[in-house]
């Protein structure tokens, strides 16, 4: 399979993580793994439909579009009194959802200045100290989960956020929100796992595969799943992190 086999494929991959155990899309996955152009469109495809589909979800439907729709599309006897085509309910029902749509997208905050301040929070707080501490079963449980070399990255985690943050996780505060860290272990190196809700910045993106971003022989793996958000740190580069995806 090439890129543009593979770009044909993703495109239709929902970023919700639906389609992640759909055999349609694992060679194009693969694909996007090994090579890094292609690793970064699909994720910042799957940004840009996050994003879009967040939007799309604020837009409530002109009440009878799908009667309009109906009506406009029978067949009927020519009548000279007819409305003008752009007259006609089902046009304007459609034209206003068209609108309301145009105006979502122009006017969304842009993610990539937001998921770029983040970045370089959890850069700043990795490195402030080798490792960093935590307490509680919960805390421990997922930090063994974290520890298990059979762990991708880019897959839910064993997360319970309210749970965490009682049992004594380690919380950095980020634009006045609580975000969860977890230091992990594997083959000798530490990494920094940043956990944060999506409800608390809903201008933030982040697709399903992991997207990786260096920053001074530094890297992140930045990703998310239906309620949480996940950036990993490595302080040892990229080829560490890619073990993990």
């Amino acid at each position: 399979m090439n890129n543009v086999e593979a770009k044909f494929i993703l495109q239709a991959y929902r970023p919700d993580g639906t389609d992640a155990g759909d055999a349609t899309f694992a060679a194009a996955l693969e694909q996007s793994r090994l090579d890094p152009g292609l690793e970064q469109w699909f994720a910042r495809s799957q940004a840009f439909d996050t994003a879009i589909s967040a939007k799309l979800a604020l837009v409530q439907a002109p009440a009878g579009l799908r009667e309009a729709i109906l009506a406009g599309g029978r067949v009927t006897t020519p009548d000279t009194t007819r409305q003008s085509w752009w007259r006609q309910p089902a046009f304007a029902a459609v034209a206003s959802v068209a609108v309301l749509i145009a105006a979502s997208v122009a006017f969304w905050p842009k993610p990539a200045a937001a998921s770029a301040a983040l970045h370089d929070f959890a850069l700043a707080d990795a490195l402030r100290s080798e490792t960093h501490g935590g307490h509680g079963e919960d805390t421990g449980a997922l930090q063994a989960a974290l520890n298990e070399p059979t762990t991708r990255l880019g897959r839910s985690l064993p997360v319970n956020f309210a749970a965490l943050r009682q049992a004594g996780c380690r919380t950095v505060s980020f634009n006045g929100h609580e975000v969860l860290e977890v230091c992990f272990k594997r083959d000798g190196v530490w990494f920094h796992c940043y956990i944060a809700q999506r409800a608390d910045f809903p201008t933030l993106v982040a697709a399903v595969a992991p997207a990786l971003t260096d920053r001074n022989n530094i890297s992140l793996a930045t990703w998310g799943d239906a309620s949480l958000l996940y950036v990993v740190v490595s302080k040892t580069g990229r080829a560490t992190l890619e073990k993990l995806l």
